[in-house]
């Protein structure tokens, strides 16, 4: 399950550094990453709490988003726990900055993701981590505007429940909804750290 979604993390960061504009490799340095890609757009799903949220809820906020599902064995709670460390480092340095960033988590797995389930999931990484989730077809919506893919797996022989192949990538958008840059979550939390630094101001 791992090297899948490894796998399909660094095809994705393949495929979205080749769309970028080929002004870019010599643009300045503080040009996102990012810029000019089509990946982000509106949506309407719902919290931990069981509000009713849309992407305009986050308008004026910098917001790192992460698509995965809270039954995930490995790949998730590693990446979410690494983006949490490094944001409580940027936070802890940068309160004020940190205060108009919001990480989000967005469920693949709406099934078995109810805003119960998340709630509990998400406050096991810190407080400032939101949880969304919705219908199947929202969230089709949703992670197709957001180039996010992702597929049920069938249980294997014996087993009780099921896994989901999908992207592994934390993306960071700025206040007006536009993406910026992919956040390393690999790299640890003072990459994470550091570039958030970067980029929320």
């Amino acid at each position: 399950m791992a090297g899948l979604v490894m796998n399909m993390r660094t095809a994705f960061a393949a495929l979205w550094l080749g769309m970028l504009p080929l002004a870019s490799c010599s643009g300045p340095a503080s040009q996102p990453p990012l810029e000019g890609a089509a990946i982000g757009g509106p949506f309407a799903l719902v919290d931990q709490d069981g509000h009713a949220v849309t992407d305009k809820d986050f308008a004026g906020r910098y917001r790192a988003i992460y698509f995965g599902y809270s039954f995930c064995p490995d790949v998730c709670p590693t990446t979410l726990q690494v983006l949490m460390q490094g944001y409580h480092v940027f936070a802890k340095d940068s309160p004020d900055a940190a205060a108009r960033l919001v990480p989000i988590f967005i469920s693949v797995d709406p099934a078995r993701d109810t805003p119960a389930v998340l709630k509990q999931y998400v406050a096991a990484f810190g407080p400032e981590l939101k949880g969304l989730t919705g219908s199947a077809q929202e969230i089709a919506k949703v992670a197709k505007e957001y180039a996010v893919s992702y597929s049920k797996q069938p249980p294997a022989k014996g087993a009780s429940g099921y896994l989901m192949n999908h992207s592994s990538v934390v993306i960071l958008f700025g206040p007006d909804g536009k993406p910026i840059a992919m956040v390393p979550t690999d790299q640890g939390a003072k990459a994470v750290a550091d570039t958030l630094a970067q980029w929320v101001r």
